[in-house]
């Protein structure tokens, strides 16, 4: 007798056979990596392909969006920046049990702490200018048409941003955590002017990238659930917040674009230089992106904290909250000193 799951699978690959043309459509494994939706690979007589899916247990229309934001986001960034082709999506969640989306298989490394061997020396430099013009490319990208069809709401995003975690972690407080409330308070006190939407990624960063195996070049952004329109220094604050961080100092996701915390790494401000340029953009309000970023990472995985000491979720990232939570805002607490 077949599983559920084998007969959503095949279900799946019929439906992408009649949609896409594609043949002898095959669902294969999930791959490893990211916290939120399900990347699984497809191959069929044409190639390879990226089925994703929220996991087929959410219940929730947000588990749903973040497929649909994607594809939308990709569609609009196809043919202008370094993003995966899309292919096809489906909504219909009678099929997988989800809303599902088909993309461009693209062959690519992913880099947290270590640089491939192929790249050599200053691999940290080649690879920060590479992320600076891609995340420029996408900044560039028109947005009219995702305005047209209600996709986002960017003005006033970044201040609606902090007002919601304030409000969400008031009421959802398992602990004391003076910085989420005196950061945030000054967040919104000096929300600055913004700028041009742009198609942001909001979660942008290198490990958020697929790399060229052979040498240090952005190849692709990938996982783009988040997605919606707002001022694009929110992208380049949170790249930049986790770009050369001191490695002495207790810090929250120390993995995360880990190989830009050598001494060999170009500051932050060099490639925010490097991005200004590739976007004709200005930087003034940079380091009120860089705080807001740090802080915002920190208010919106306290939440999977909660349900830590809830009983609800038990895993090494959860128990890993319990540091890098405080470690992230005590890091944007000296991040506003040096601003101010």
């Amino acid at each position: 007798m077949r599983s559920v799951t084998a007969d959503a699978d095949i279900k799946t690959a019929v439906w992408i056979t009649e949609n896409t043309g594609l043949n002898d459509v095959d669902i294969g494994r999930a791959l490893t990596g990211g916290n939120a939706n399900v990347t699984r690979v497809v191959t069929a007589r044409e190639g390879r392909f990226v089925l994703r899916h929220p996991p087929t247990h959410a219940v929730s229309d947000k588990a749903a969006s973040g497929i649909s934001r994607e594809f939308a986001a990709v569609s609009a960034l196809s043919g202008h920046a370094s993003v995966p082709q899309p292919i096809a999506f489906c909504s219909d969640s009678t099929i997988l049990g989800q809303p599902f989306a088909l993309l461009e298989f693209i062959d690519g490394v992913t880099i947290t702490e270590q640089f491939p061997e192929a790249y050599g020396a200053g691999a940290a430099g080649a690879i920060g200018t590479s992320l600076m013009k891609t995340l420029a490319a996408i900044h560039r990208v028109d947005t009219a048409k995702l305005e047209a069809e209600g996709f986002g709401r960017p003005a006033g995003f970044a201040r609606r941003q902090v007002e919601r975690w304030l409000k969400v972690r008031s009421e959802h407080a398992v602990r004391e955590l003076r910085l989420l409330d005196e950061i945030g308070a000054q967040l919104v006190a000096t929300v600055p002017a913004e700028g041009k939407p742009s198609i942001i990624h909001c979660d942008f960063h290198l490990d958020n990238c697929l790399s060229v195996p052979t040498r240090p070049e952005v190849r692709a952004v990938i996982d783009w659930e988040m997605a919606t329109l707002g001022d694009p220094l929110i992208d380049v604050g949170l790249c930049l917040f986790f770009w050369k961080r001191d490695p002495a100092a207790p810090l929250g996701f120390s993995f995360v674009q880990g190989v830009s915390n050598h001494a060999e790494a170009p500051e932050r401000n060099a490639l925010a230089e490097i991005w200004a340029r590739a976007s004709d953009r200005d930087i003034d309000t940079l380091a009120w992106h860089i705080v807001f970023s740090a802080w915002r990472l920190a208010a919106i995985v306290e939440g999977a904290w909660v349900l830590h000491v809830q009983g609800k979720v038990d895993t090494a990232y959860s128990r890993r909250l319990e540091r890098d939570v405080p470690n992230l805002l005590a890091e944007a607490a000296k991040l506003l000193d040096a601003a101010t």
